[in-house]
């Protein structure tokens, strides 16, 4: 998709992952914006965190140490199937798991938090409980739980955004962020190494760069919440047969996750203690994704399988194919308690500058809510 010039854009879209596309296509289909632009840094949309995640659908069973998180993925899962049915993947067994041993939750009172929720769980069948180190678990459930494919996310997203007339600019990087005077009349300056640099004009701005939300120079005045990144690895596993249509989650402190990543015909292998490989503070001027460049990625997936292997044996026999590296930015204040609400802020200094980030796919319409209580006027 190419860029269209023009005078003024109803909205700038700065950052092309799944928030940004689909806060594009909810201002034009919605909102009654004529005009949306779209500028992505990278060679495709939803290229990035998009992609490079775990793929799950949460549907709260993650959560029972933060019961609004919890209860808003219960929500929002039902929109999420009913609007991207396409990249949902369903036919696969969901299993949670608590350990007997250094786990923060029991598995009643995981019983509980889930009938607190109105989630669906029952205990799981004997044969899928024999995969589990039964001296090492309390109990294991069946839950209902989804994954996603990024790549029919994508094709999903980019025919709306096609039918919507909305315009994409790729493989530019937005530098910088003006305000020109009225509230109404913002600029955005940006650089592509094939077009050199330049600026385009908006009434609205919509800053959904995920990691790099505070790197915009100029006017913009950074987001008040504090953010911290991680640089994370999802090891990609070509599981045994016992597993290939099984996801696990082992909680809720020797923590890991085995979930199907169907855009690749894998499985996605994390761990609370060997996904993050580094973290640090957000600054202004350190650009994360300029650090997760120049990192040195050596895979940690070997302990990873070793300390999974305690409680899931048959680990010992997938194969490594792959690992996904990138960076994870949360908000510092649920560190506490794993909580994953959205970032959405308006800025006072620049009124029609909104700045959104979300922790969770299934997060985008909490942010929509959000946006539905703002005026938003184009006059």
């Amino acid at each position: 998709m190419n860029l269209v010039r023009s005078d003024m854009y109803d909205a700038i879209i700065i950052g092309g992952g799944f928030y940004g596309t689909a806060i594009a296509i909810y201002l034009s289909k919605h909102r009654g914006f004529k005009n949306v632009l779209i500028m992505e840094a990278e060679r495709d949309l939803l290229s990035r965190a998009s992609y490079h995640n775990q793929a799950r659908v949460h549907n709260g069973y993650h959560y029972p140490r933060s019961f609004t998180t919890a209860f808003r993925s219960r929500i929002n899962l039902p929109r999420f199937v009913a609007d991207y049915p396409s990249a949902v993947k369903s036919d696969f067994t969901k299993l949670y798991a608590i350990t007997r041993r250094n786990s923060k939750v029991t598995a009643r009172q995981f019983e509980r938090f889930c009938l607190s929720i109105g989630a669906m769980f029952e205990p799981a069948p004997q044969h899928f409980k024999d995969l589990f180190n039964s001296k090492l678990m309390e109990q294991v459930f069946l839950v209902q739980e989804y994954a996603f494919d990024a790549t029919k996310l994508r094709a999903a997203a980019i025919e709306e955004l096609q039918q919507q007339g909305i315009k994409v600019m790729l493989e530019t990087h937005a530098i910088g962020l003006h305000a020109k005077g009225a509230e109404s009349d913002l600029s955005v300056s940006w650089k592509n190494s094939l077009l050199g640099t330049g600026s385009i004009d908006g009434r609205y701005v919509f800053n959904c760069t995920y990691s790099g939300l505070n790197q915009l120079s100029g006017d913009f005045p950074g987001t008040s919440a504090a953010l911290k990144h991680e640089i994370t690895e999802m090891a990609l596993m070509r599981v045994p047969p016992d597993l290939e249509n099984i996801g696990v989650t082992v909680m809720d402190g020797p923590f890991f996750s085995l979930m199907p990543f169907p855009a690749r015909g894998l499985h996605t292998l994390s761990h609370v203690r060997y996904t993050p490989h580094q973290h640090w503070n957000d600054q202004a001027g350190a650009d994360p994704y300029e650090k997760l460049a120049a990192y040195d990625r050596n895979t940690r997936v070997d302990r990873m399988v070793r300390d999974v292997s305690r409680y899931m044996p048959s680990i010992n026999r997938a194969s490594h194919e792959d690992s996904l590296f990138e960076v994870k930015t949360i908000l510092n204040k649920n560190e506490i308690d794993d909580g994953r609400p959205i970032l959405f802020e308006r800025h006072a200094a620049i009124p029609h500058c909104y700045s959104i980030l979300g922790g969770k796919i299934d997060n985008i319409y909490d942010a929509l809510e959000k946006l539905d209580a703002e005026s938003l006027p184009l006059n």
